[in-house]
């Protein structure tokens, strides 16, 4: 029997692979983020950015496949936690009043898979092109010009807007799952509990505000 099959076999195991690999798509997240704001540098940065990107195969694949399974592991520790949870009291609670949860801790599972799903989305439009196929054929000297991708993807209002609620169920997991991941490693103690809780609802606001900006630039004209 292999390590990550004895791994799942416990509750701290999947803990520890759910907290494990949102430290990583966290990471992911920010630097995607940092990625994506050159468009406000003009097509030639970020076309550039994305040229370098391409010119490496081997590297981007292995981060695109290393995400895929990232997100996997994350996705299937979460649900197996939420089943086990469930099982632990097959009795609802007779007062059901919520005491001291927060709407992100709440909804933390069905906004993952959301934004799972939302991932996939976004995969088929800009990488794959599935959604437009037109998107992957505009050049720029010979390369791809990603500005113009996401200009032109973003004019449309209800991909717009699917993003900009994608981000915001995003963030509303960040805002919580962040620092409950420190939790799960064993890096939350009650002297930290404030820094790391505020942490991350600031991490979350930053990424949201970031993200959603360029979308609301592109439909208001001031990217174009």
């Amino acid at each position: 029997m292999n390590t990550l099959t004895l791994i799942f076999r416990t509750s701290v195991g999947k803990k520890f692979v759910m907290a494990t690999t949102g430290v990583l798509l966290f990471a992911f997240v920010i630097g995607h983020m940092l990625g994506n704001l050159q468009i406000y540098l003009g097509s030639g940065p970020i076309n550039s950015y994305a040229e370098f990107l391409k010119s490496k195969p081997a590297l981007l694949w292995t981060v695109r496949v290393g995400l895929l399974v990232l997100a996997v592991l994350h996705v299937t520790s979460a649900l197996q936690l939420a089943i086990e949870n469930r099982r632990a009291r097959p009795v609802g609670y007779e007062n059901n009043k919520v005491v001291a949860s927060s709407l992100a801790a709440r909804t933390i599972l069905l906004s993952g898979l959301i934004v799972m799903a939302f991932i996939i989305y976004h995969l088929a439009h800009f990488t794959f092109g599935l959604v437009d196929a037109n998107l992957l054929r505009f050049e720029d000297g010979g390369r791809h010009d990603v500005y113009r991708m996401m200009v032109v993807g973003f004019s449309n209002p209800w991909v717009s807007g699917f993003y900009i609620v994608a981000m915001g169920l995003l963030c509303l997991h960040l805002s919580h799952g962040v620092s409950s991941l420190f939790q799960s490693l064993g890096l939350k103690s009650a002297s930290l509990s404030r820094f790391l809780d505020r942490f991350a609802r600031a991490a979350a606001l930053v990424i949201f505000v970031g993200n959603t900006s360029i979308p609301v630039a592109v439909l208001s004209g001031l990217v174009k």
